[in-house]
């Protein structure tokens, strides 16, 4: 399931950056950086993955997932830094 996940986030972000064009994300990969940092996305754009990853988590696994919660944004390592954390994040969310 891992695997479908972070396939699911990848296409998400390829889709996002087709209009970004953010060198970083060009080659989407487990350890592409999301949010923070000096190659990550802005806070508007990391909100527009969420909500679209949430949607697709939805469309693919029937599966409701909210991904911002008081818990992902006060964590010390967060869950957005990377596609492989997000995917971490939504599996974690996801057996809830």
């Amino acid at each position: 399931m891992r695997n479908e996940v972070v396939t699911l986030i990848a296409e998400a972000v390829k889709e996002l950056n087709e209009e970004l064009q953010y060198e970083s994300l060009e080659r989407v990969s487990e350890e592409t950086p999301l949010f923070g940092g000096d190659d990550g996305i802005d806070s508007l754009s990391l909100v527009r993955l969420v909500l679209d990853v949430e949607q697709r988590i939805d469309a693919r696994f029937d599966k409701a997932v909210s991904l911002a919660d008081e818990r992902a944004m006060s964590a010390r390592r967060s869950p957005y830094r990377s596609v492989g954390a997000l995917a971490d994040f939504v599996i974690d969310k996801m057996g809830e």
